[in-house]
């Protein structure tokens, strides 16, 4: 089965992914940084694809295979305490 977004919206903490499945996935804006910083019409600037979502003024992509997997903005490495 292949899952794609049909819609996203935001609010002030979240973005919120309407899927084709019928489900919607919420995940914190913190999860991406450059979503999270963005304004509002930089994130009403998104582009759906097959795959996932395109942000081109912010240099963003988020698939939905990530999303569903719960991964957040893997652009950075994350600390890990010893």
């Amino acid at each position: 089965m292949n899952i794609s977004a049909k819609s996203v919206r935001f609010d002030d903490s979240s973005m919120w992914v309407e899927l084709s499945d019928g489900c919607t996935i919420g995940v914190l804006l913190a999860w991406f940084p450059r979503l999270m910083h963005a304004s509002r019409a930089q994130l009403d600037a998104c582009e759906i694809s097959q795959n996932g979502l395109h942000w081109d003024a912010l240099d963003e992509d988020v698939s939905i295979a990530g999303l569903l997997a719960g991964r957040g903005d893997m652009t950075h490495a994350t600390k890990v305490a010893a």
